[in-house]
């Protein structure tokens, strides 16, 4: 019988790290779904330390709030991305569009619009799906049951220019404050999973206590850090973007790039290259430690080994989201051809707001399925019997 180790086991402070990605997040249900088979049908959740951003926020704050039992906490989330539509996020009709739209446009050309929110998107429904899905108390719950140790949420703070992470934790976690980057101390609720999931132009920025935050994701050099803060010694991270070819050749230009091909290389910049970074650094950290003799270690104090495993998905999510295209809101499918979404170049901004159940529900199997083919690596090291040796698919 598979026994899970006790959340309160300083040994088993087991991290997990939901990236942002918009409606890619939707890979992370299944590499989920795929773990709570694993594990016994009532177990408790696997990992103390959990921390999200962007969409991964809201995926984080869902799993903590149902803690004392994983498989209904993820059965819940997968729930809500199984049946969503783009109409749940953002308004897709046509006068929520354009008068969002000509907002946006007036706030370039006059200052009248000065000191309000402006977007492409109106995210306002995305606050009433929250609100209808996800029982903020239950994160109390879970850390008092002993379920959860620390919940990390991590925004973009505008006037700061400092990335926050947001936490809800037993007592004994500390603030922390380093170059760019705090920890704070709060009751996670809805605005803060909104600011975490406010991507930069496309959704309107959040105003949480005395600042305006928006993405996560933006400048987050160490996206691993705030686990690390929070207590985790070890490291399951459910990336969203596949990885990257050794070597890419370069191809010949045959026209200039479309609106939609610039903006999704602005978006994979701010949701994938600071994972890539940090998890390189880390890797680093640790072969530097393992040549260093036994005896030695221990005088290096600011240093520690950290065991990680990373799951990425084995396609190319921008393929499927162009699969899937056709399955847009009318008005959004004529607005995101104009801007060149709709084909090949567009399709890695349009793998990022296609939020419409046949692409979530095919990134959440195909999350399942790459996670099922390394069962008994990922069960060996949730459970503390393996090395992730930083694997990836």
């Amino acid at each position: 019988m598979i026994e899970i180790p006790r959340n309160d086991s300083q040994k088993s402070r087991l991290g997990l790290v939901l990236t942002g990605g918009g409606a890619r997040a939707a890979y992370q249900i299944g590499v989920l779904r795929a773990i709570a088979r694993m594990l016994p049908p009532h177990a408790r959740n696997p990992f103390p330390v959990i921390c999200g951003t962007s969409a991964g926020a809201i995926n984080a704050a869902g799993l903590a709030m149902g803690a004392t039992h994983f498989a209904t906490g993820v059965k819940r989330l997968e729930a809500v991305w199984s049946n969503l539509h783009t109409d749940q996020i953002y308004r897709s009709d046509l006068v929520g569009v354009l008068r969002n739209a000509l907002r946006f446009l007036g706030s370039i050309v006059s200052n009248r619009m000065a000191g309000k929110p402006v977007s492409l998107l109106d995210n306002t429904p995305l606050r009433q799906l929250l609100a209808c899905h996800l029982p903020f108390r239950g994160i109390r719950r879970s850390i008092h049951a002993g379920a959860l140790h620390a919940l990390g949420i991590t925004a973009w703070g505008y006037a700061s220019e400092q990335s926050v992470t947001f936490y809800q934790a037993s007592p004994d976690v500390i603030p922390w404050k380093r170059t760019q980057r705090v920890g704070v101390p709060s009751r996670i609720g809805i605005q803060h999973l909104v600011a975490s999931a406010s991507i930069p132009l496309i959704f309107p920025a959040i105003r949480v206590n005395r600042e305006y935050f928006g993405d996560g994701s933006m400048r987050q050099f160490a996206p691993l850090s705030p686990a690390l803060h929070l207590g985790a010694d070890r490291l399951l991270v459910i990336g969203v973007n596949e990885e990257k070819e050794a070597d890419c050749g370069r191809i010949k230009v045959v026209g200039y790039p479309p609106p939609a091909q610039i903006a999704g290389h602005v978006l994979n910049s701010i949701f994938v290259d600071g994972l890539d970074a940090d998890l390189e650094r880390l890797q680093r950290i640790n072969q530097t430690l393992d040549l260093i003799p036994e005896t030695e270690v221990g005088n290096i104090s600011v240093l520690r080994m950290m065991d990680s495993m990373v799951i990425t998905p084995s396609e190319k999510i921008d393929e499927l989201a162009q699969a899937y295209a056709s399955s847009l809101p009318r008005v959004i499918r004529y607005f995101f051809h104009a801007a060149g979404a709709m084909g090949p170049k567009g399709s890695a901004m349009l793998s990022y707001v296609l939020f419409e159940a046949p692409f979530c529900q095919a990134l959440i199997d195909l999350g399942y399925q790459d996670t099922l083919r390394r069962q008994d690596e990922v069960l060996a090291f949730i459970l503390g019997n393996g090395s992730g040796n930083n694997g990836n698919n």
